[in-house]
């Protein structure tokens, strides 16, 4: 792994993503503070960095760290991002995903920090018209959780043009799995990911899961999604990084594995990983949810070298099932 040796800032940093992103800054070398409101972030997931608690709309708070610390770059994890909730509470994802991030971005500006890497999201694509996606794909998000992370890119490309403030979005699909030493994982309270929700079916912390839409026009009925392992997602993250210091222009780029998987498929390969009948009722579509969401990742490959490690979905779920084991 390349030494990066700088000194980054992590919003959202005690987060899923963002722990597994700390973890392989620490590893690059970089000295990393981190902060977080813990809303929805876990104190213990942090494997390195300094912590700080603490908003990142929070403009004195955020006047103090940046004149404390000589930032090279900035790294935004600390989106709300809940399809569903995002429906019945538009405005808390305004707040939250776009007005927050707005008294980010001023503090950078009066810092003269200008190198920024964004947490965004394949729902900002919407419904798909072509398979795979692209980065040229129309985006017309379908629920308030898309249309602010589409908001954010928006307005960095006008930072970009107004202030030279560099960046880069990069667009998930679904981050799954947990990092191989079993330190850092999935823990969401409400938890609304499937493979973690599956895996707590297996071992009967639940009775069953909840199959939401089995009338879609797929396979089987069900939702297709590709799963890209977090680590394959950090490390994207830290090329892009790497891109901008060395003096990148701004970019947008997919992240996913190219591989699209139902939920009845992703049921399937979770009961061959952990041997166990994973019972499941059918439920009505829930509002928001586009039918098929696949990537093609082959921009950040071609100009990155970005290449996931973690190439099928039975590897994301074994890693996933060694954490919720080390749960229990």
């Amino acid at each position: 792994m390349k030494n990066l040796n700088k000194k980054i800032l992590v919003v959202g940093g005690a987060g899923y993503i963002g722990a597994h992103m700390v973890r392989q800054l620490s590893n690059a070398r970089c000295d990393v503070v981190v902060l977080d409101n813990l809303s929805t972030g876990h104190r213990k997931l942090l494997q390195g960095g300094e912590f700080i608690q603490g908003n990142l709309g929070d403009s004195d708070l955020l006047d103090r760290l940046f004149a404390a610390h000589a930032f090279d770059a900035v790294m935004h994890f600390a989106a709300f991002s809940q399809v569903g909730e995002s429906m019945h509470q538009p405005l808390l994802y305004y707040r939250n995903n776009l007005a927050e991030t707005v008294a980010l971005l001023e503090a950078m500006l009066r810092h003269d920090v200008r190198r920024f890497i964004f947490s965004s999201t394949a729902a900002v694509y919407g419904e798909p018209v072509a398979i795979p996606i692209t980065e040229k794909h129309p985006c017309a998000p379908t629920n308030p959780y898309g249309n602010t992370k589409l908001a954010v890119e928006r307005m960095l490309a006008d930072c970009d043009a107004a202030y030279g403030m560099k960046f880069t979005a990069l667009r998930y699909f679904n981050a799954a799995g947990a990092d191989e030493a079993g330190e850092i994982g999935e823990l969401h309270d409400p938890e609304t990911h499937l493979i973690p929700i599956v895996l707590r079916a297996a071992d009967g912390q639940i009775d069953h899961i909840r199959v939401f839409g089995t009338d879609y026009a797929t396979t089987d009925g069900t939702c297709i999604r590709d799963y890209i392992h977090v680590n394959d997602l950090a490390q994207a993250h830290l090329l892009a990084l790497d891109a901008l210091l060395e003096g990148g222009d701004s970019a947008t780029y997919n992240l996913g594995s190219s591989n699209g998987y139902s939920v009845k498929d992703v049921i399937g390969k979770a009961e061959a990983v952990t041997g166990k009948k994973i019972p499941f009722i059918e439920a009505a579509r829930r509002p928001g949810d586009p039918a098929i969401l696949v990537a093609s990742s082959k921009k950040i490959q071609r100009d990155l070298g970005w290449s996931p490690v973690y190439d099928n979905l039975e590897k994301i779920i074994q890693t996933a099932w060694n954490w919720h084991l080390k749960q229990q």
